[in-house]
């Protein structure tokens, strides 16, 4: 495997991870919780959400793979409900989805060529990048307030908490 299929296919599957982390959350939280704020300098889950998907779609939908960028960005902030969990999770893993086929299908010659995007200058590669870095910041920030809130280990480790073999340990 090149490098270049190694760090679609990663960025591809930490994505597709990361979705599913936000969908995991989305289904422990009431309605009131989805939309809570603490303060008003703070997002509510449901921004995050929306943002999220609006900067996957600008980022790689538009940015990589050519689609208009018909993105308002501060409408995902401004939101102050009117979304349930399950209208949340289908929009984002629509998106999510939408970006894995064209990450999965980018030729690797792509992955250096220049873009503009949100008025940044960058390659193709550094696009994808970034989508994958910042959608994880975002799903740290939805899984700290899905625990604060349900008091609930969400599981997402709990295989490191079985014992392992020891390595070269025989029997």
């Amino acid at each position: 495997m090149t490098i270049e299929s190694n760090f679609l296919n990663y960025a591809a599957e930490k994505l597709s991870q990361l979705c599913g982390r936000v969908e995991t959350c989305l289904g422990k939280l009431t309605p009131d919780q989805i939309w809570m704020r603490g303060t008003e300098n703070q997002n509510a889950v449901g921004n995050l959400v929306l943002h999220l998907s609006g900067n996957v779609r600008q980022w790689i939908l538009t940015g990589v793979g050519g689609a208009p960028d018909n993105r308002i960005r501060d409408k995902e902030f401004s939101a102050r409900g009117g979304m349930e969990a399950e209208a949340l999770g289908r929009l984002l893993r629509g998106t999510v989805e939408e970006a894995l086929v064209i990450i999965r299908s980018l030729p690797h010659e792509r992955l250096a060529e220049r873009t503009t995007i949100q008025g940044h200058d960058v390659s193709l590669l550094e696009a994808i990048f970034h989508v994958v870095e910042h959608f994880s910041g975002h799903t740290s920030q939805i899984i700290f307030i899905t625990k604060a809130l349900t008091g609930e280990d969400l599981g997402f480790y709990s295989y490191l908490s079985k014992p392992q073999p020891h390595a070269g340990k025989t029997a």
